[in-house]
């Protein structure tokens, strides 16, 4: 892939821009200027998708805890699965069959 070009990727239903250090990915769209900037990118949405896990735990062991706080946790932390994955599929290179 050659840095500056385009490859349709999605991160979510409403357009949301995610920043990967000097590339953007919108709903549809990635500008890719380094394949480092998106690992990066990767390994960050991972540690989050990882503390999203610990503090939902706490929270389905704490008796008062919020139900809608918890299920929108849950939300994001699908969220960024889908997210990591769209990312993780913008680094295969796209050759012809």
């Amino acid at each position: 892939m050659v840095p500056g070009s385009h490859r349709p990727v999605a991160c979510g239903r409403h357009r949301r821009a995610v920043t990967v250090g000097r590339a953007t990915v919108y709903a549809h769209r990635v500008n890719i200027d380094s394949l480092a900037d998106i690992t990066d990118k990767i390994a960050a949405l991972r540690v989050e998708h990882r503390d999203l896990d610990d503090a939902i735990a706490r929270l389905v062991d704490d008796a008062d805890a919020d139900e809608v706080a918890i299920k929108r946790l849950k939300k994001r932390k699908l969220w960024l699965k889908d997210c990591i994955a769209r990312l993780e599929s913008a680094l295969i290179p796209d050759e012809p069959a």
